[in-house]
């Protein structure tokens, strides 16, 4: 059986032990180790490598050696240097059993199946270098192809150049237009996709070389879709199929039906399904949105989404929409429910905001014994403890008074950051840990460097005069 050890602090000590006797039936055994530091947040790599010979013989008689999520320094520089695997744990100790689970499941998410067809709905309106830009930026969001959105009476007098630039980028191209010419046009430029056609302008597809997007004449007409359908089946050309996503209270529940239909009519058939309708014109946060409609396209085998970025609160759909592929095909392939695989587009609310309880807090607030401040929430509130005892409030300017910070202007800056962030965090439902910025998922990139919010430490000192 596997041997784990465990470092950590003074205070987060006790806490640790109690989890890990909570993990009944753990396929390993434990043990843990002080390393002489009041707050485990504080251990850096130097500090490990310094002080664990002190405190074991060494060569580490371990399996595996889990140092605090928020240790700084290189773990993989002291796995070389100890003989033995060192491993960052959560950020939080009561994740520990989850971080167990999710590792002994070891879901791949690098995996997907539905290409992401990004539009620039204004190209028209840009120079060829702003698409080139443009499109760079949609790629690095995850984007498979890059559709030119054209605009009606709208003259796209560079449309040939703009086709021929982003594919000489190395990128994938679609043209979308309900003009016939203006597809003609960027078909004979070199675009790999065209949307999209209708049983009457199929004769397009015989002009060109690139794959055709077939649409119905309305979205209600599925006859006409299934017989523009056939037609390129007898012509023996790829296409792609979109039975068109009418958006809420306009038909949405139907248009989900017709693309069921469509599935089980023609089984084979690639399908393409457009997100905007839902994500653009409904007004909530577009990444459970992308979540529901990428679990309907893994149900339904669809093969490819198109999907926008231009209202305001849609401004990362790029990026959810790729999280949502994965995390939905991971779920489909394994056959379990998209839980536990991924955080990435819970960016609102956390599954588990409040790890600790308010006598949790107590309890290591009373072994405090220096005069820095910590700040923690749990579900009934925030709590800022040190030496001097412990301030529980609803928010920031509650809790202010309290502090006596007004000789401290640094401080006093820090402070408060730290206080409006756990208020949010509060309020929300988030999870809150101090000196680290909240987790807004994929909606917001994490900082690269965590050590440039960390500067201060994990603590200031409360009163710096004394």
């Amino acid at each position: 059986m596997e041997h784990i050890v465990f470092l950590t602090g003074h205070l987060a000590q006790p806490s640790l032990e109690r989890v890990l006797h909570g993990l009944n039936d753990a396929p390993f055994t434990w043990e843990v180790q002080d390393l002489g530091l009041q707050v485990a947040a504080l251990m850096t790599s130097e500090m490990i490598r310094r002080r664990l010979p002190q405190l074991m013989p060494l060569p580490v008689r371990a399996d595996r050696i889990i140092v605090p999520g928020r240790c700084r320094g290189d773990v993989e520089a002291l796995s070389q240097h100890f003989g033995v695997p060192v491993q960052r744990g959560p950020d939080e100790l009561k994740d520990l059993p989850r971080f167990f689970n999710r590792a002994a499941q070891a879901v791949n998410l690098d995996e997907y199946e539905v290409a992401i067809f990004a539009e620039i709905v204004d190209a028209p309106r840009l120079t060829v270098a702003q698409i080139v830009e443009r499109a760079r930026a949609h790629v690095a969001d995850g984007a498979n192809v890059i559709d030119l959105g054209c605009l009606p009476e709208t003259a796209f007098d560079h449309l040939e150049d703009a086709v021929q630039a982003l594919k000489a980028a190395g990128l994938q191209v679609s043209v979308d237009s309900m003009d016939a010419q203006e597809l003609l046009r960027g078909g004979r430029a070199g675009a790999d996709y065209l949307l999209s056609l209708t049983p009457d302008t199929l004769w397009v597809a015989d002009e060109v070389a690139a794959t055709p997007v077939l649409i119905p004449r309305t979205p209600a007409d599925e006859a006409s879709l299934a017989a523009a359908i056939e037609q390129m089946q007898a012509r023996g050309r790829p296409f792609l199929a979109d039975a068109i996503l009418d958006p809420i209270p306009f038909g949405f529940t139907a248009s989900i039906c017709r693309y069921q239909r469509l599935r089980e009519r023609f089984p084979d058939v690639a399908i393409m399904l457009g997100v905007g309708n839902l994500t653009e014109l409904t007004e909530a946060d577009t990444s459970g949105i992308n979540a529901l409609l990428f679990g309907i396209c893994a149900e339904l085998n669809v093969a490819a989404v198109l999907t926008t970025q231009v209202s305001g609160h849609a401004r990362r759909a790029i990026r959810e929409a790729d999280w949502a592929r994965r995390i939905m095909h991971a779920a489909h392939t394994h056959r379990s429910l998209p839980k536990g695989l991924s955080d990435r587009l819970m960016t609102v609310h956390a599954k588990h905001p409040f790890p600790d309880t308010p006598d949790e807090i107590a309890a290591t607030a009373a072994a405090v014994r220096d005069p820095n401040f910590r700040v923690q929430v749990s579900a009934e509130g925030l709590h800022v403890y040190n030496r001097d005892g412990l301030r529980q409030g609803g928010g920031a300017f509650e809790l202010w008074p309290q502090l006596g910070l007004e000789d401290d202007a640094s401080h006093a800056f820090y402070m408060g950051v730290e206080l409006a962030h756990a208020e949010i965090a509060w309020k929300l439902g988030k999870r809150y840990v101090q000196d680290r910025p909240l987790d807004w998922g994929c909606a917001v990139e994490a900082d690269a460097d965590n050590d440039a919010w960390c500067a201060p430490g994990t603590t200031l000192p409360a009163e710096r005069r004394r």
